[in-house]
């Protein structure tokens, strides 16, 4: 069985830059459209509610970014000194972002904190292009890696999780797939809460600009220190966090919330009960 999901999802990686569709339908619902909390040490499910579903994660798919780019650090295929020289195609990129230029250059530690703190798409799409030369070849490589994960509900089609233009389509996931993800990345290199955990944080001398985390829960529930926020209108508002009190970490992935009010609150409880939990 799994011999055959690892076939399905190498053809789904090879034949992704190839399908496309011209709609994007509404994927919250109210409260939301998926959730579950997961005891980080065990993986035990502690709660779920359509934790299969499928919508749009949108930019939580950035913490995948990170993993693979904590991959690469670990091969020495690239390093956090890494001088990386912003292209046009960089710079022309929407949404929330820290308005990169053409020409600039950053090291690559600096993009990592604009990507994960401010949820920067461009600091992403810089990054993309500097670990796999095109966002074409990230995706495969972020594709590849949730197969490897068993997220069977999940297809990335970008490097940010912004909407897709026309011809394209959204990236697709789960509450438990993206669960799953954040054990793994927790799992394999802990580190990254030096980044998640991150409230406010200056980036650029010149033209500076404040990094500013959309995750309110750091601030707000004592214990979490990361992990990532998602919203475009048609996905609703999305989350996954993670929180650790006297030993215990749990991991909450509320996705598809009709508010962000509604999100942060329902997330809010799921930790406070997955931290309770025996």
């Amino acid at each position: 069985m799994l011999k055959n999901i690892r076939t399905f999802c190498l053809l789904v990686v090879l034949l992704l830059p190839s399908v496309a569709v011209f709609a994007l339908q509404i994927q919250s619902r109210d409260p939301y459209a998926g959730a579950i909390v997961v005891d980080y040490e065990h993986g035990k499910v502690v709660f779920e509610d359509r934790a299969d579903v499928r919508a749009y994660p949108a930019s939580m798919v950035k913490l995948m970014n990170l993993y693979i780019v904590m991959k690469h650090l670990e091969l020495g295929l690239i390093a956090l000194d890494d001088e990386v020289k912003i292209t046009r195609e960089v710079a022309m990129i929407g949404g929330r972002q820290v308005w990169l230029a053409e020409n600039e250059v950053f090291p690559l530690r600096e993009l990592i904190y604009a990507m994960m703190v401010h949820s920067a798409n461009d600091a992403a799409t810089a990054i993309a292009l500097h670990v796999a030369g095109s966002k074409r070849e990230f995706v495969k490589l972020m594709n590849a890696k949730a197969c490897e994960f068993e997220m069977s509900a999940t297809e990335f089609r970008s490097v940010h999780g912004l909407p897709p233009g026309n011809g394209q389509m959204a990236d697709m996931s789960s509450a438990r797939d993206f669960a799953r993800l954040a054990r793994r990345l927790l799992r394999d290199y802990p580190q990254v809460l030096k980044y998640t955990s991150v409230k406010t944080r200056p980036f650029r001398k010149e033209k500076p600009v404040t990094l500013t985390s959309p995750n309110k829960l750091i601030s707000t529930v004592d214990g979490c220190d990361g992990l990532k926020t998602g919203y475009f209108r048609a996905a609703g508002f999305s989350i996954t966090a993670t929180a650790q009190r006297n030993g215990k970490r749990v991991i909450v992935v509320v996705i598809g919330a009709k508010s962000k009010t509604v999100r942060n609150r329902k997330a809010a409880e799921f930790l406070e009960l997955g931290l309770k939990e025996r």
